[in-house]
C-alpha cells in the first residue's frame, strides 16, 4: 500500500507566500493579523515539512533559497486555485462565521443578537468563541472581531467602538463594605482584575496620577466575564472597558462608583476575511453591526 501523503497545512503556505511577498515577517504578520513570532513558527512547520530551508534570514530582510522557490511557485498555484473554484462555486447558503473573544461575546454580542434575529430571522450567525489573549483571524471563519492597540485606519477593520475603561462595583456591599466614594478610599477594597498582566488597573491608576496600590487585595483572571461576574457578586472593585459592563450597569448590578474614565488607544474592530466577500448576506451583516457600534 502506498504511503499516505500528508500535505504541509494550508495556513503555513499562506504564511510562507506573504513572507516572500513582503521579504519581511513584521510586514507579513501585519497583512496577516498575526504576531512575528506566529508568522515565524509558521513557516519554521513548513520547513520542518519538507526538510529543507526555505528561507535565508536577515536582520532586514529574507531571502528565498532554491528550494524556497521551488515551494513558493507550488504554494502560489494551490492558493490560485482554491480561489478560483470558490469564485466558481455557488453563493453559500450557510452561516456568517464569526470569530470572537468570549468575554466580548457575552457582553456585547450576546445582548444584541435579539435584535439582530428580529430583523434577520432568514439569516443565521455561527459563534465562535476563544479565551486566548489575541484572537486568531486565520482559519476557517467568515469574520473576526479584534482587540486592536490603536485606531485601525485601513478599509479591511470596521471600527465597532474604542476602549473605554472604569472602575465598576456592586451597588450594594464591595468586601462587606458600602461601595467607595471617591479614589481616596480604593485601598480599602480589593482590585479585581480581568487579565493576569493587570495592566488596566495600572493604566488608570497612572492616569489619575496615582501609584498602583500595593497592600490592597488583588483578585487576578484572564478573562473580563470573570472579573465582571466577581464584581456583581460584592468581591471588589474591578477595572473594565465600560462597553462591556454596560448592560451590568444599565440593570443596576454594577456601578461606576467614582473617577473619570480612561479614553485608551485601543478599539474594537469588525475584521473581514476577503473571502466572505462571497457571503451573500455579508454586507447585510456588516451594516448591522455598524449599526451596534452608532
Amino acid at each position: 500500500m502506498d504511503r499516505i501523503f500528508r500535505a504541509p497545512s494550508l495556513q503555513a503556505l499562506q504564511a510562507f507566500v506573504e513572507v516572500a511577498a513582503a521579504s519581511n515577517f513584521t510586514q507579513a504578520a501585519e497583512r496577516l493579523c498575526l504576531t512575528q513570532s506566529a508568522v515565524s513558527r509558521k513557516v519554521q512547520q513548513l520547513e520542518s515539512h519538507y526538510g529543507a530551508t526555505l528561507l535565508v534570514r536577515s536582520s532586514r530582510s529574507v531571502t528565498l533559497t532554491a528550494e524556497g522557490k521551488e515551494v513558493l511557485a507550488s504554494a502560489q498555484r494551490v492558493i490560485d486555485e482554491l480561489q478560483a473554484l470558490e469564485s466558481r462555486l455557488p453563493p453559500r447558503d450557510a452561516a456568517f462565521r464569526i470569530r470572537i473573544h468570549v468575554s466580548l461575546a457575552v457582553r456585547w454580542l450576546l445582548p444584541r443578537l435579539t435584535d439582530f434575529y428580529a430583523r434577520h430571522p432568514d439569516l443565521t450567525l455561527a459563534i465562535e468563541t476563544v479565551a486566548t489573549e489575541r484572537v486568531d483571524p486565520t482559519g476557517d471563519c467568515d469574520a473576526c472581531i479584534l482587540y486592536l492597540p490603536s485606531v485601525p485606519d485601513d478599509q479591511a477593520h470596521h471600527l465597532l467602538f474604542e476602549e473605554l475603561l472604569v472602575p465598576v462595583c456592586a451597588p450594594g456591599s464591595v468586601a462587606g463594605k458600602a461601595p467607595p466614594a471617591n479614589l481616596a478610599e480604593l485601598g480599602n477594597y480589593p482590585l479585581i482584575h480581568g487579565s493576569t498582566g493587570q495592566l488596566e488597573w495600572t493604566r488608570w491608576l497612572h492616569a489619575q496620577q496615582q501609584a498602583p496600590a500595593r497592600d490592597c487585595k488583588h483578585i487576578t483572571f484572564n478573562l473580563d466575564e470573570l472579573a465582571l461576574d466577581a464584581a456583581t457578586r460584592g468581591l471588589g472593585i474591578a477595572m473594565t472597558d465600560q462597553t462591556l459592563a454596560q448592560e451590568l450597569i444599565d440593570r443596576g448590578d454594577l456601578i461606576i462608583p467614582f473617577g473619570p474614565a480612561l479614553k485608551t488607544a485601543g478599539a474594537y474592530s469588525l475584521w473581514l476575511q476577503p473571502s466572505s466577500a462571497r457571503h451573500p448576506a455579508r454586507q447585510v451583516i456588516v451594516d448591522w453591526f455598524f449599526r451596534q457600534s452608532a
